[in-house]
């Protein structure tokens, strides 16, 4: 209640899994960004988060408005999804029925910034970082279209040529 007037919004991170610190972190929540990468594993523990939501955070306990969740699928190649190597968007959307708020490409730019501690969002040059910027704003409620959910169409010469 304190930090509520002063900030507008209050970010919890949580680690990965269903542990006593994704307990913490979702129990006062009001919206929930529910991070999963395209596979079976990461989606089935997303699903089981989204339950946790719907029944032992605080607004649930008090019987208010549920919890608002906005999915997040990180690592994505639409290249490996047509190959049948991973889940596609409208997969998990379909599994886990919450909006998706965006879809970070798998880059170099990610490992790149986090290596030099820098946030990838701050690469504007980089695909990751442009998903991210296009997240945010999505957030905020802006209309952004979602980008790099398909494979890239590949020009005459690239594929004349291999390219």
């Amino acid at each position: 209640d304190e930090l509520s007037k002063t900030f507008d919004y209050i970010i919890c991170d949580s680690p990965a899994g269903i542990e006593s610190g994704a307990l913490m972190a979702l129990h006062f929540a009001d919206e929930a960004l529910i991070v999963s990468n395209p596979e079976v594993s990461s989606v089935r523990d997303s699903d089981r988060i989204l339950g946790i939501l719907d029944s032992k955070t605080k607004r649930a306990i008090e019987n208010r408005a549920p919890v608002k969740p906005h999915l997040v699928i990180t690592r994505y190649s639409p290249t490996r999804v047509e190959e049948g190597e991973m889940l596609s968007v409208d997969d998990i959307i379909e599994i886990l029925a919450i909006p998706l708020l965006g879809s970070i490409p798998e880059s170099e730019a990610v490992l790149e910034s986090s290596n030099s501690g820098t946030p990838v969002i701050l690469n504007t040059e980089s695909s990751a970082g442009q998903a991210y910027d296009d997240l945010v704003e999505r957030f905020l409620g802006n209309d952004v279209e979602h980008r790099f959910v398909s494979p890239e169409k590949k020009g005459f010469f690239s594929r004349v040529f291999g390219g």
